[in-house]
């Protein structure tokens, strides 16, 4: 419209008020960037006002803001005239739309042209090098700048300083700092997030005292990038800051809002994170994210969900990260079904194929499903799967054990020329240690070697799992040698893995390791040392770590409290167990199991019965295992009535289907009491194959209750299981010596060793002054061996004289039990609980012989033997004879 009504002549007042009229109206397009401004071009042209270099330049910053590169391009290069301005305009917009390479052509040709820069120009060249991580041609500008007299400009000295600490150049950003003129808030936060990018924390602090020393104020950004070094430094500093941000009253925009509740989430501080979040109504996308993320991690999953609700309510699109958080939510659940639901939502949002959130999704079908379709779908709608996507997938098939499928798609994944990260390369080592593969191991070891990841901790760590996990410990320890860096998790896996291959001892010496690297124990070495020892059943160096968990506030966690409740409790200090159960702050199916078993195991069977009524008071289901432990109760109470209703009540009241451990139980139960033809039935009506777990808990029945008959029968039918277990053998010859029938028994024990089994060594076990000392059946090599014959023959000649009846057959009089108890009433005071840990189960004779010390002693004697917690005192023992 307007070129249609101008005049064909124009006198110069007209003409300049035309003139201004042209430059306010590309102002406000250029400011709100709309394209109807170039509507302005044509009359500027009839008009003969192109020459005019203010409104050329504003017409140019138009053009590469609303139709791109190539149509500002081709105005800048009709403009008749160009000055620093229009060469500089070009050049931000080739660099906004990351042509760095067309920028510094530009830049090139403004010199050959005889242009000289000004601070800005040189500014998107630095911003140029700093995207591209081109350090060397950086500081090639730089010498640039100094020579030009910019060094002092603040707006070069920021782009510098971004520079300098993207390509890990702190101490030059700093340089560049210190000799900039007049420094204003940017620069200092441009510096402190320079620092606080090279992960140097305690100096991004520094330096921002340094700003409040020099008197210039810190705005809501500075604080933003401060508050990212409490992720490392702690809860206390980012506390520190959030209150110097309400003493300086600055303004709690949205982006410091969600860094303020990310700080407060990361340490569990949910109320607090809360409270910030609903501080000012204002709330972006980036900050609902944060929040749902919030909720997430600290488990609210329903609070999580909601959250979500109310976002999309306000009105607010939710975008891949929203998405990906919801998705985790569901993930951590688990909920197959509502993970469909938030699914369905990411389709309707067009973001399927998106990295991220398919990322999620394919983490959250691997985990919630038993079947990898639905995660493979997902993974092929992505259009170009990223390493995380990759590695997703990996990671899910090998938490399903599908070892070959890693290793395929992991080929797929080169070939389509996306190279592993760390954690990618960690899965497949995870496949591998599932399968406990150690061939595959070895060959994808050859490939990180060669790969040069070895290095990497994480990589490293994956390693040492894979090898220990497969029992290859000294692999696992020679990767340990060669690794640059180890941390808390290196050790924690191999001690774990250690326990769990029964080498406990062993995995206590990682201790030793970690304190000669400097490496301090967190909650989780923490537990998986505490097992160690609960597994050698020594109390003193629990107690030790005990005092150390306190002395690093580590025993809040409830892993630490569960694992030192599990100690204490099957070491006999029911009284420091029950104080470990009391002190966890919500107890969780493990915490209530774990304090049942530990009733159980020490002979307090009425209080475990009423610690399971107490769970489900709380609100907490039972689980298989918490029916297991409750089975173990009613087993070692002889409650036979207790124990058929909670077995029938597992499939009939709560959905669980009895394991072959449960069958276990309910035969050990019935074989207490007696009725050997009903646990019979039970074992041929069960709906699963009887293993020779249950037919020896069957045949120690048939021992128990002198039932030769059908403990031939059971031993019979658990050989043909496994005609090399030497358990079967050892108390068929048992049984028959209990009918004195050693015929058979010594025609049984022939027939073992003409088969070529042996008999496990019997060893027993005790701490002394924070050592083990260890005794082996007949073995005399201890160097108190006569101290401890004489203990033996001053016991006897005790029992003898008390008129205590007591026969003692030569082959036991050394066994190792009896030796242990020796050592311990030698060297420990009266007052002491001796306590003994033995590999197989105690023998009648010695379990008799204890119970009568414990009248001579008056001292409280607990052995914890391979099956069960045995407590004497007083002539009396919690498993009620029952051996």
């Amino acid at each position: 419209m307007l070129c249609r009504t101008f005049p064909k002549s124009l006198n110069r007042n007209e003409l300049y008020r035309l003139e201004e009229s042209c430059s306010q109206l590309i102002s406000i397009c250029n400011s709100k960037s709309l394209k109807e401004g170039v509507c302005v071009h044509s009359p500027i042209i009839k008009l003969g006002l192109h020459c005019n270099l203010y409104l050329s330049n504003n017409l140019l910053t138009l053009y590469a803001k609303r139709f791109g590169l190539k149509q500002a391009r081709n105005l800048f290069d009709e403009m008749p005239d160009r000055d620093v301005v229009s060469w500089t305009t070009m050049q931000a917009a080739y660099v906004r739309n990351r042509s760095y390479n067309e920028a510094f052509e530009l830049f090139n040709l403004m010199l050959t042209l005889g242009h000289c820069p000004n601070e800005f120009t040189l500014s998107n060249l630095i911003r140029s090098c700093s995207e591209t991580g081109e350090l060397e041609l950086g500081s090639c500008v730089h010498g640039y700048v100094i020579k030009g007299g910019f060094e002092s400009k603040p707006v070069l000295g920021c782009t510098l300083i971004d520079l300098y600490a993207k390509c890990d150049c702190s101490e030059e950003a700093y340089d560049v700092f210190k000799n900039i003129d007049d420094v204003d808030t940017v620069t200092w936060t441009v510096m402190i997030s320079s620092l606080v990018q090279a992960q140097k924390w305690d100096e991004a602090l520094q330096l921002y005292i340094a700003m409040m020393d020099s008197g210039v104020t810190p705005n809501e950004f500075t604080f933003t990038k401060l508050l990212a070094t409490t992720n490392f430094l702690g809860l206390k500093y980012g506390k520190l800051l959030h209150s110097h941000m309400i003493t300086l009253g600055v303004n709690l925009n949205v982006v410091l809002k969600t860094a303020l509740v990310d700080m407060y989430s990361r340490y569990q501080e949910l109320e607090d994170a809360m409270k910030v979040a609903n501080q000012t109504p204002e709330k972006d996308v980036f900050l609902w994210t944060c929040i749902i993320s919030c909720f997430n991690q600290n488990l609210k999953v329903k609070e999580a969900i909601a959250a979500f609700q109310e976002m999309r309510i306000s009105g607010i699109l939710p975008n891949s990260f929203t998405y990906s958080s919801v998705i985790s939510a569901c993930t951590s659940i688990p909920s197959l079904k509502l993970g469909k639901q938030i699914h369905l939502q990411v389709i309707l949002a067009g973001l399927e194929a998106d990295v991220c959130a398919g990322s999620a999704l394919i983490n959250m079908y691997m985990k919630c499903s038993n079947f990898m379709d639905d995660a493979l779908k997902v993974f092929r709608t992505i259009t170009s799967p990223s390493v995380i996507c990759w590695t997703s997938l990996i990671s899910g098939l090998a938490e399903h054990g599908c070892e070959q499928d890693c290793y395929r798609y992991f080929l797929d994944m080169q070939a389509a020329g996306v190279q592993p990260n760390s954690f990618t390369l960690s899965s497949i080592l995870g496949a591998s240690s599932l399968a406990k593969s150690h061939n595959q191991t070895s060959m994808f070891h050859g490939y990180i070697l060669k790969m040069r990841a070895h290095h990497d901790i994480v990589v490293g760590n994956a390693l040492v799992d894979a090898y220990a996990r497969s029992g290859n410990v000294d692999d696992a320890c020679r990767v340990i040698r060669t690794m640059n860096h180890r941390d808390a998790i290196t050790y924690t896996s191999l001690a774990t893995r250690l326990n769990q291959l029964g080498d406990h001892e062993l995995a206590l010496k990682t201790i030793d390791c970690m304190r000669a690297d400097n490496i301090e124990m967190d909650e989780i070495s923490l537990t998986s040392l505490v097992s160690a020892l609960t597994g050698l059943g020594i109390v003193e160096t629990g107690k030790q770590l005990h005092c150390h968990a306190l002395k690093y506030g580590l025993d809040n966690t409830r892993s630490v409290k569960n694992s030192l409740m599990d100690l204490y409790g099957k070491v006999g200090c029911l009284k420091d167990a029950s104080k470990a159960f009391e002190e966890i702050i919500e107890p969780d199916i493990v915490s209530w199991n774990g304090m049942i078993s530990i009733l159980a195991l020490n002979g307090r069977i009425s209080a475990a019965l009423s610690t399971f009524d107490n769970m489900r008071l709380a609100g907490l289901e039972p689980d298989s295992i918490t029916f297991l432990s409750i089975l173990s109760a009613c087993s070692q109470g002889s409650l036979v009535d207790f124990g058929m209703n909670y077995f029938h009540s597992m499939k009939a009241a709560h959905d669980i289907e009895p394991e072959l451990d449960h069958y276990v139980c309910i035969v050990d139960l019935l074989g207490r009491v007696g009725q050997l033809e009903k646990a019979m039935e039970i074992v041929e009506s069960m709906p699963y194959e009887a293993d020779g777990k249950i037919y020896k808990t069957l045949l120690k029945a048939c021992k128990f209750n002198g039932n030769m008959q059908l403990g031939e029968d059971v031993a019979r039918r658990g050989l043909q299981l496994n005609p090399y277990d030497s358990s079967f053998y050892l108390l068929l010859a048992n049984l028959y010596d209990g009918y004195n029938r050693h015929d058979l028994s010594a025609k049984t024990r022939k027939l073992m060793q003409d088969r070529g089994l042996r008999k496990s060594p019997s060893q027993s076990w005790l701490e002394l002054r924070s050592k083990i000392h260890l005794f082996v059946t007949g073995d005399r090599s201890h160097h108190q061996i006569n101290d401890i014959q004489e203990k033996l023959e001053f016991l006897r000649a005790e029992f003898k004289s008390r008129g205590f009846l007591y026969h003692e057959d030569e082959k036991s009089s050394h066994h190792s039990e009896k030796l242990a108890l020796a050592f311990g009433l030698v060297n420990m005071p009266p007052t002491a609980v001796v306590r003994i840990m033995k590999n197989i189960s105690i023998c009648r004779e010695c379990h008799d012989f204890i119970l009568l010390v414990t009248k001579v002693v008056e001292m409280e004697i607990i052995v914890r033997d391979g099956n069960r917690l045995h407590v004497f005192k007083n002539g009396s023992c919690s498993c009620s004879h029952f051996s």
